[in-house]
């Protein structure tokens, strides 16, 4: 087994971690497509360079090569592979550290600041939630359009991130441990500790939160049914840091990683019409696409940037910390009188 084997004897790092993926139960279609992109990247290196050499600004040039010949989206997801590789190899102790996470950092989703987006009304947003059956994915659709929270902020939820003001569910799972949720029932705490590659709550983490202090967002009657149900059919995870979303078919029980959540979210967009290969932000709604219709109809709901951008976990600390003092009065309130539903 390639675990057997000490960092100074694997010889194709590629191949290694290839075959780690047989044994963490990926299957073969995941295998090949995490193949294809990594030979790719090591075609693309110059001679004398080596996955393990290459440094930051190889892992960049090697992006930035793929532009214009790929959609976005693939663009995305090719970095996304790439750094899960590095990531893994640098946890193994394979390689000495993952020179995608500044690579990752600079691709932030938001690059874009204001581009034209397709305009969702929220009717039409309710028709496309009630088509959801399936009780996880239901649940990220809707997590992700009552916080606006990003999706790798979605997949580092922990259980002890939710609080819910539930008897029945607080009977089964252990929610809410949070000190920052002990008077702050029917809510989300989204940290600004998660990091890739990085130890949190006992688990490493393969996506980072983008927010510089902590967030603490109102979840709603809707939202709390939702999360409900969801749990009612969660499956047992493994990780003793118990994340909330976890997967229900490949990697059963292991936390859900974003390419998996912005794969649910493409299924049904392309179901609706609203997701075209090689369609751009213009066109395609993904779970960015989320937080934009978020930010736009809460805004224009409340008339009160400083809440929003509160709830998004837009760094500016006279607005964290005007909020975070008032959070029970200003925020939940405003929130809860003006979130939009997205069921009849």
């Amino acid at each position: 087994m390639s675990s057997t084997r000490t960092p100074a004897e694997v010889d194709d790092p590629i191949g290694y971690f290839i075959e780690d993926l047989t044994y963490h139960g990926k299957t073969e279609r995941t295998r090949d497509a995490y193949e294809r992109v990594l030979r790719r990247f090591e075609s693309f290196l110059d001679q004398g360079t080596t996955p393990k050499s290459a440094t930051h600004r190889d892992c960049m040039a090697f992006v930035h090569s793929l532009r214009g010949d790929a959609a976005d989206s693939t663009v995305a997801t090719y970095a996304a592979y790439l750094h899960r590789f590095y990531g893994y190899m640098t946890e193994v102790g394979v390689f000495e550290g993952n020179p995608m996470t500044l690579v990752m950092e600079e691709m932030d989703e938001t690059v874009d600041k204001d581009p034209a987006r397709r305009d969702v009304s929220i009717p039409a947003m309710r028709e496309f939630v009630a088509g959801i059956r399936h009780p996880l994915h239901r649940a990220l659709v809707v997590t992700l359009l009552k916080t606006g929270m990003r999706v790798g902020e979605l997949c580092n939820l922990d259980l002890r991130d939710l609080a819910l003001d539930d008897e029945e569910v607080r009977g089964a799972f252990s929610l809410g441990a949070r000190p920052a949720l002990a008077d702050r029932p029917n809510s989300l705490y989204v940290t600004p500790d998660a990091t890739v590659g990085e130890e949190l709550n006992g688990a490493v983490r393969t996506a980072s939160n983008k927010r510089k202090r902590a967030t603490v967002i109102p979840v709603d009657d809707e939202l709390a049914r939702t999360l409900k149900r969801w749990l009612a059919v969660r499956p047992d995870a493994p990780s003793d840091a118990e994340p909330l979303f976890v997967g229900t078919a490949e990697g059963w029980g292991e936390r859900l990683e974003p390419q998996a959540v912005r794969h649910v979210v493409e299924r049904y967009a392309r179901e609706a019409g609203w997701y075209r290969t090689g369609g751009g932000a213009a066109e395609n709604v993904t779970p960015h696409y989320f937080r934009h219709f978020f930010t736009t109809h809460l805004r224009d709901r409340t008339g009160d940037r400083g809440v929003v951008k509160y709830l998004r976990g837009d760094v500016a600390d006279d607005v964290i910390d005007t909020y975070t003092h008032n959070w029970g009065d200003q925020v939940r309130e405003t929130y809860e009188a003006n979130v939009y539903r997205l069921s009849g």
